[in-house]
């Protein structure tokens, strides 16, 4: 996390300057050699420790809906898991950093069960209302929260079409090292970015890809990826994408 600080604090100068009108071009600091993922759990060059995260790369998902079955929760579950959140039996007001929504076709009637997470868009709602800086999206495309400056105005939960986001309304026991959370803090999906950085899949990847693979994970920057061969090759759908956020997740089968 702390990279991503510093990276975030790059990116804020970067804007400074911008705004200042001293050019255009963003300073940002390059990693060379960082990873590629696969569906089914394929290892990858992890990013060297003190190594920046790289705009090179931009990670994303892509997500076959036709091949989630309904009664499978395996995603949400290993989520809950990895991040040490759970459900308290007050749905109102739960965590929910992934969940399973149910869509259906009023014309055709066929009905799906959808994984719906924080979308991790390049023009995140999320980052521009939220007043501390709290909110703020990395170099390589994951968009996340710094629980030591939110002051939980719920701004970004107003904002994010996905509702992706929730307040952490309880005071928080036996929390994961790589997942700090707090009473009176917005929280949300971080796409695992600790495990990411240590060169491991997401773990709602890693898990659905136990149960036969309906998420595919990886750089959508790199042409050779399989992720941005998928997409290149027919382009996924988007949830509210009339929005126009550029999120970096997509879905078959919507």
């Amino acid at each position: 996390m702390s990279d991503a600080r510093d990276t975030r604090t790059t990116l804020a100068a970067d804007r400074r300057a911008l705004l200042r009108g001293a050019g255009g071009l963003l300073a940002v600091l390059l990693a060379p050699g960082v990873t590629l993922y696969a569906m089914g759990g394929a290892e990858a060059e992890a990013r060297a420790p003190g190594e920046a995260v790289s705009p090179k790369v931009r990670w994303g998902l892509l997500i076959d809906v036709n091949a989630c079955p309904a009664d499978c929760d395996a995603c949400v579950a290993a989520c809950r898991t990895e991040n040490g959140w759970a459900d308290t039996g007050h749905k109102a007001t739960d965590p929910h950093w992934i969940r399973k929504v149910s869509v259906r076709d009023p014309a055709s009637g066929a009905a799906r069960e959808v994984p719906v997470m924080c979308q991790h868009c390049a023009s995140a709602p999320c980052v521009d209302v939220c007043p501390t800086g709290a909110s703020f999206r990395r170099a390589d495309g994951i968009v996340l929260v710094d629980r030591h400056i939110c002051i939980g105005c719920r701004y970004c939960i107003m904002a994010c079409p996905y509702k992706a986001r929730t307040l952490v309304h309880e005071p928080v026991h036996d929390q994961t090292a790589d997942a700090p959370r707090g009473k009176g803090t917005v929280e949300g999906c971080t796409l695992c970015a600790p495990r990411i950085d240590a060169g491991r899949l997401p773990a709602c990847v890693e898990a659905c890809a136990a149960k036969g693979g309906a998420m595919l994970f990886g750089d959508l920057n790199d042409p050779n990826s399989a992720i941005a061969k998928a997409v290149a090759a027919r382009a996924p759908a988007r949830i509210r994408a009339d929005l126009r956020l550029d999120p970096g997740v997509g879905y078959r089968g919507l």
